[in-house]
This record gives C-alpha cells, sequence and structure tokens, in this order.
C-alpha cells in the first residue's frame, strides 16, 4: 500500500525553522498500530492522519510513542496541505478530535487555530522544579497533566538546560517554561519526555494554557509570542471566551508516498 505523505514547517514562514510535522491523508482509518509505527518511523514530533468522515475530516495527532489529544503544529500543516497541496479545501475547515471540533480559517498568509482554552492553576515552586529545571521559577501553574514554570527573564528561558529524566517526575505529559518577552509579549520552550519529545521546537497547543495568564497578567487578550527552541516560531495569540486562537505561517518541505 502507497500512502501520500507531506512534511510541512509549521510555525514558520521558511524552511527549516518552526516545528515539522508529517500530514499523511487517508481513505480510511488502518490499524492504531499501524499509524504509530508509521508515526515511530517519521521520527518527528507528531505525525497527523485525517479521513473525511461525513461533513467534516477526523483528525488524530500520533508522537513517535504515543496518540495526544491535541496538537496545534499538526494541526496548522494539516490545514496548509489541505489548502495548498489537496485543492479542495473551504476557507474555514472544521476537524473533529478527540479534544471537540476544531476549527481553522485562513487570514491572509497566516493559518488560525481556533482551539480550547485549558485551565492550570496556581502551583506550589517546589524543590524539584529546581532542579529538574536547573532554574527556580517565580510562579508555577498546574493541571493534572501539564505543568507551566514561570521564570523571570527570556534569557534564563532560552539557556535553560533542564535535566530531562528529573522532568519526566514533574508532570505527566509535559512541562512549559514561561517569561516575559524582550520583542514580543512572552516566550515559551515545552519539554514532554514522557510523550517520546525531549523538546518540541513550537507548539500550539501549550499556548492554550499560556494564554489565559499571559493575557490576564498583561491586561490584553492578543499577544504575540515566540517559542525559544533551537528552530523557533511565532505565534499570534487571542484569548477569547473559553477558546484560544492561535495563528502562525507555514511551508512545505516535502512531499512523497510511504509503502507499507
Amino acid at each position: 500500500m502507497r500512502l501520500p505523505i507531506y512534511q510541512v514547517d509549521a510555525f514558520a514562514d521558511r524552511r527549516f525553522a518552526g516545528n515539522p510535522a508529517a500530514v499523511v491523508p487517508l481513505d480510511a482509518w488502518l490499524p492504531d498500530a499501524t499509524l504509530l509505527a508509521i508515526a515511530a518511523e517519521n521520527n518527528l514530533s507528531e505525525t497527523a492522519f485525517f479521513v473525511r468522515e461525513g461533513a467534516r475530516h477526523r483528525l488524530r495527532w500520533f508522537t513517535p510513542a504515543t496518540e495526544v489529544d491535541l496538537c496545534g503544529h499538526a494541526t496548522l500543516a494539516t490545514a496548509h496541505v489541505m489548502y495548498t497541496r489537496l485543492g479542495a479545501a473551504p476557507a474555514r475547515i472544521e476537524f473533529e478530535s478527540r479534544s471537540g471540533v476544531l476549527a481553522v480559517d485562513r487570514d491572509g498568509d497566516r493559518i488560525v487555530l481556533d482551539f480550547p482554552a485549558q485551565a492550570v492553576a496556581p502551583a506550589t515552586v517546589t524543590s524539584d522544579m529546581t532542579a529538574a529545571l536547573g532554574a527556580a521559577p517565580v510562579e508555577a501553574l498546574a493541571n493534572a497533566q501539564f505543568l507551566v514554570a514561570v521564570l523571570d527573564s527570556a534569557a534564563r528561558v532560552r539557556e535553560l538546560a533542564p535535566d530531562l529524566g528529573r522532568l519526566r517526575r514533574l508532570a505527566a505529559y509535559g512541562v512549559t517554561v514561561t517569561a516575559p518577552g524582550e520583542d514580543c509579549d512572552f516566550v515559551s520552550r515545552h519539554f514532554a519526555p514522557n510523550r517520546g519529545i525531549d523538546e518540541d521546537p513550537v507548539t500550539g497547543s501549550a499556548h492554550c494554557r499560556l494564554m489565559p495568564y499571559w493575557a490576564k497578567r498583561l491586561g490584553r487578550t492578543s499577544l504575540v509570542a515566540r517559542q525559544l527552541s533551537r528552530r523557533g516560531g511565532t505565534l499570534w495569540c487571542e484569548l477569547a471566551v473559553g477558546r484560544v486562537r492561535i495563528a502562525g505561517h507555514a511551508v512545505t518541505y516535502l512531499e512523497g508516498a510511504i509503502e507499507i
């Protein structure tokens, strides 16, 4: 069986930046073990698979290790492929997903994701956090799956070299580190070693947790964010009632076929 595959640099306006995602359109679902094997073979943060189901497409995301509930950059990459390569996408795309219906729109040369906001509550800063991060957070926020550690400067976020072994014990799904920006509103980095991703280059879904915090702290609902991984990426974010709109660019790197 031959399947089309695209690799897209998401949250980037040039190749070799942003977060690379693989996108595999399917006519029908393959066994989950096959989907996971393809994602592991691709060895990217995420591989997205989608199948038309009625008026919408169902979208699923796999890291090299597991399926995840929500992924921003691979959703952006999927919409980019539908808009630029598959030729029949409407201006608004709606995906069925494990996180409900996700809408995607075009805004000039940007693609805009409409995602659910995710609540995080104040948490106690612990010595384990400081040891794992190699820096002392000034504030911490958490929910059952994720930890957000707030640092005092963008430089400290950029220079961070966390202990991934210790980091695994801080949160089941991932740890996001954030701080005020220097030439943007706020910055971040995201680590998810328990999900098969030591560091994710640009993490759209993390901004579902970051935007409510930064919008309140800065007193504005429209903010520009940058993720300070080695590849880096820019996200234009807007907070609405219960939702976060996240916009970015995308460029195609690869188009081909895989054989299984």
